[in-house]
């Protein structure tokens, strides 16, 4: 029934298969215990496991090697809370053997490193607010640092979506001492949990690799002063070495901006302070600013494979890179050539079936991810309101027939209206069809061509998968739309964007399939 951090109602009973041969049957519950003896049994040291509290280490200075920590993430669980949930069994089945360890009622809470307003530092009487939840981090890894030695290596994992999240922990991480060298996100996060369906959240759990920031008799280096200038500087330098790289890796999307973090890091981290030429500090949270600039510039070189991007307007900018960082399996630069011959049989179906009567979903991400992609671009989200929508924590990019009405019902030099006709049965193209009628370009005309270049791509998308053929060809050869180098530019990245299945990516690939019979090469 823990499927997930809370405890549900669940109507079922808790079974296994037990001559099944699978996950819960008798042999393989039996052979994951053998295998784990067996190994340990090779194991030349005996370990030590202790509890204590890490903000309060018991070992001395320099003592370790490796840290490695998967510490707790920010707002996400309350983990005390429900550890109690198999505390409690444990506790009756092992308390007579580990006395120490099982002597409370219920798991200690007071010092529980998490943002949980509803519960209150015991006995400061500090709420656990952001500031709890950073002061708590950043002790514990200052400890952290402390038993590492020098030349030690610490790896700190994080998997929380939330940019407010990693800010937390890698402002807790910098302040503490430690040096951010890199970050790889490993696959960590199955695909069917139900966290994860239907939404953004990230495949990976990203090891931040870190190293001390001390001199070599141990102590912490507090004098070091990095140039404001040099850090901007090296930024955009070390993006250009690292996402490629990734890329290369197989590694895109949200998983790709995050682990950007850990090499961009490195540059502002290796000094105890960065300094503006007015003697001014600069914050971990400005220069974040500025790394999320430098990601999302690289990243539109990459998807629109280094072309000028300079005539793209931001909402066009906006949409390539929020679909890029919702593809977690295919390459932003895998282009694909759509427009070949074998295509023309595909072009020539009229998408009839999308006409049936639905809404749709629209491509979402967490708010403040989507945000921060927008400020990267130069652009602010709200102002957006035709292309991307915001309710709560969560921003989502308009599905293209959601902006049907934007695109041809506030067009501007069409016919004289016309009375509208009656009613017909509202479809996912109702809009469209009455723009034609309102305006006059049903069966004989095009619509208006829109300003920006995205949407004179999303108007003709539009068009083929209504079935307007014609309607598409004068929109594309008299208004000249087709014309843009530009608009076929886009066309053939966002046809490498969107998810396969979808809509957008069937309309795109049958617009790209009539470029060459339009006599456009």
């Amino acid at each position: 029934m823990f499927k997930r951090q809370a405890i549900p109602v669940v109507w079922d009973f808790c079974e296994a298969n037990p001559f099944g041969g699978s996950v819960g049957s008798w042999d393989s519950a039996v052979e994951c215990v053998t295998s784990a003896l067996k190994n340990a049994g090779h194991a030349a040291v005996q370990g030590t496991v202790l509890q204590a509290d890490a903000g309060k280490h018991p070992l001395p200075d320099d003592a370790v090697d490796i840290l490695f920590t998967d510490p707790p993430y920010y707002d996400s669980v309350p983990y005390a809370d429900l550890s109690d949930f198999f505390y409690v069994w444990h506790r009756r089945l092992l308390r007579r053997r580990f006395p120490d360890l099982f002597d409370r009622e219920l798991t200690p809470k007071d010092e529980e490193a998490i943002w949980n307003p509803s519960r209150t530092h015991v006995p400061s009487g500090q709420p656990k607010n952001k500031e709890f939840y950073e002061a708590k981090m950043r002790d514990s890894l200052a400890e952290a640092r402390r038993v590492t030695k020098p030349s030690g290596i610490g790896i700190v994992v994080f998997a929380h979506k939330s940019t407010a999240g990693w800010e937390a922990i890698l402002s807790a991480l910098v302040d503490a001492g430690w040096v951010a060298t890199a970050s790889w996100p490993l696959d960590t996060e199955l695909g069917t949990r139900m966290n994860a369906m239907g939404t953004a959240s990230l495949a990976s759990s990203v090891h931040i690799v870190c190293r001390p920031r001390e001199t070599e008799d141990g102590n912490l280096d507090k004098t070091s002063v990095g140039d404001w200038r040099e850090v901007l500087r090296e930024l955009p330098t070390r993006m250009h070495e690292w996402l490629p790289r990734l890329a290369s890796e197989g590694i895109v999307g949200a998983d790709a901006i995050f682990a950007c973090l850990g090499p961009a890091l490195e540059i502002f981290s290796k000094h105890a302070r960065v300094e503006k030429v007015s003697g001014e500090g600069v914050a971990l949270k400005e220069y974040l600013e500025q790394v999320w600039a430098a990601v999302s510039k690289e990243a539109l070189s990459m998807i629109f494979n280094d072309a000028d991007t300079v005539g793209l307007e931001e909402d066009a900018r906006l949409t390539a890179m929020w679909l890029w960082t919702l593809v977690a399996a295919r390459s932003p630069t895998a282009t694909e050539d759509v427009s070949g011959e074998d295509s023309d049989e595909e072009a020539e179906e009229s998408d009839e079936d999308v006409k049936a009567t639905g809404a749709a979903s629209g491509f979402s991400l967490e708010y403040d991810t989507a945000r921060k992609i927008a400020q990267g671009l130069g652009a602010r989200l709200d102002e957006l309101h035709h292309v991307a929508e915001i309710k709560g924590d969560k921003a989502r990019l308009l599905a293209v027939v959601e902006r049907t009405k934007h695109l041809f019902g506030k067009a501007e030099g069409v016919p004289t209206a016309k009375k509208a006709a009656k009613k017909k049965q509202m479809t996912l193209f109702a809009e469209l069809e009455q723009a034609a009628e309102v305006q006059g370009w049903g069966e004989v005309g095009a619509p208006k061509a829109a300003t920006t270049t995205l949407d004179r791509v999303h108007q003709a998308m539009l068009l083929f998968g209504a079935g307007r053929g014609e309607a598409m060809k004068r929109f594309l050869v008299e208004e000249g739309v087709g014309k843009q180098a530009q608009f076929w530019k886009l066309a053939q990245s966002l046809s490498a964007l969107y998810p396969s299945g979808s809509d957008e990516k069937r309309w795109v690939d049958g617009l790209l399939a009539r470029k060459k019979g339009l006599g456009f090469g």
